[in-house]
């Protein structure tokens, strides 16, 4: 058993490996050039069907990271394996401009299963931020100058690599932690040149990171008669220093001349994850119909943030460029019958999803785009002739991120993942 569990941990980490090489082309949007990047998915499959939802969610036979004291659910006799990928297709939208872009990324892979009872460990990968943009701007400023094209550019990406456990000491009480490790760095570029001069100024904004990542859960669970379950839960993710070193280059060329100039900033110690607090509640009736919502809201106005100041030529922290960020969402997963002996149809789950959340930062001192979302989602079981535990999760998704005079970005996103489900800990009799 010692093999097997170590076996997977080891083609996890073959996973992982690729996914912290493709994450940074999970992304192709603008607004990933403000803060840490777009932020990441925390959910697994089965909750991207319900639109991420799961904070108080609670089921033996999936992974479900979004509340690290539900991993004392899981079943006795299994190991839990989840590995998921996406891709979508974007289109942007500003005035009568649109743009029409397509990516893939694998998303995240992630493990569990029991060490003794009562108690469930996780381990995994899973996306925290991605950078990634590339786009030109051009204006036409007078007849000295010229038009002043400028170029944008930006890659990059955070990943954490995380072990959890949950723990349930009395029988309606659980709670949970997850300590990651978190790594990656971001590299993002500004330059611009004009048409009547012979100089070009370029901006390039870089920062490595490798630090941690602490989230606490806490889950109430709560039966009502034979019919109906009720989970509350609540998680708390703890705010620090990421112990980099933000820097910014400044080089002006003259391009005649091939002469240049440079100026180099850093911030020592200059990012920071927020305090992110969340709560949900699920209700689950006859193992058949599951109603769940959430709310989370990230701290990200207490940030203050490495920004350039062209009037004081000053890179420093900065308060006032992150606003709080706040999510709500509500979803539905509904299966015919679990327990029917014979019709498929039966097993398979139904999921829907909607979402709401706010901006975590400000562009030109005014909120970015608010996001609206919607998923349908498919729960199929892969039976073959000794058990029917893993399951394929297929949902769809439509985003909608649009702010006043701001980029419109509409997304349809296909996710898939399998979740892996075996019977390790099964002791078979022979008669």
């Amino acid at each position: 058993m010692k093999k097997r569990i170590a076996s997977s941990i080891f083609a996890a980490a073959m996973v992982l490996s690729g996914a912290a090489q493709t994450t940074q082309s999970g992304t192709i949007s603008p607004y990933s050039q403000y803060g840490l990047g777009v932020l990441g998915d925390q959910s697994q499959g089965f909750n991207r069907g319900m639109n991420g939802t799961g904070i108080g969610m609670r089921q033996g036979t999936l992974v479900n990271t979004l509340n690290p004291a539900s991993y004392s659910a899981v079943d006795s006799l299994s190991m839990l394996f989840d590995v998921g990928l996406s891709g979508q297709f974007t289109n942007f939208k500003e005035k009568k401009v649109s743009v029409n872009t397509r990516s893939a990324n694998i998303d995240y892979a992630v493990g569990l299963f029991r060490m003794r009872k009562n108690l469930g460990v996780s381990f995994g990968l899973l996306p925290l931020s991605d950078v990634g943009y590339s786009y030109t701007s051009s204006t036409y400023l007078n007849n000295s100058v010229g038009t002043i094209t400028e170029s944008y550019t930006g890659s990059g990406g955070l990943h954490q690599g995380f072990v959890g456990a949950g723990w349930n000491p009395v029988k309606p009480l659980s709670v949970g932690v997850n300590v990651a490790y978190v790594w990656g760095n971001y590299k993002r570029s500004v330059s611009s040149t004009a048409s009547q001069t012979v100089n070009s100024l370029s901006k390039t904004y870089k920062a490595s990171v490798n630090s941690y990542k602490i989230d606490l859960g806490l889950q109430w669970e709560q039966k009502m008669g034979k019919l109906d379950k009720f989970v509350l839960g609540t998680t708390l993710g703890l705010g620090h220093k990421l112990g980099a070193d933000p820097s910014c280059e400044i080089v002006n060329v003259n391009t005649s001349t091939l002469v240049s100039d440079t100026t180099s900033f850093v911030i020592k110690n200059g990012l920071e994850l927020p305090m992110t607090y969340g709560v949900g509640l699920s209700w689950e009736h006859r193992q058949r119909l599951t109603i769940a919502a959430d709310f989370s809201q990230q701290k990200w106005g207490s940030v203050d943030y490495p920004s350039y100041d062209e009037q004081s030529s000053r890179y420093s922290l900065k308060s006032g460029l992150l606003s709080d960020r706040t999510r709500v969402s509500l979803g539905m997963d509904y299966v015919p019958d679990p327990f029917h002996p014979s019709k498929y149809l039966m097993h398979v789950h139904y999921r829907f999803g909607l979402g709401y959340a706010t901006p975590y930062y400000k562009i030109n001192g005014q909120d970015g785009p608010k996001e609206l979302s919607v998923t349908a989602g498919l729960g199929i079981p892969i039976l073959n002739k000794r058990e029917g535990r893993s399951v394929l999760n297929v949902s769809a998704q439509w985003l909608r991120a649009s702010a006043k005079d701001l980029i419109t970005e509409n997304t349809f996103r296909i996710n898939v993942s399998l979740t892996f489900n075996q019977r390790w800990f099964a002791k078979f009799r022979i008669d």
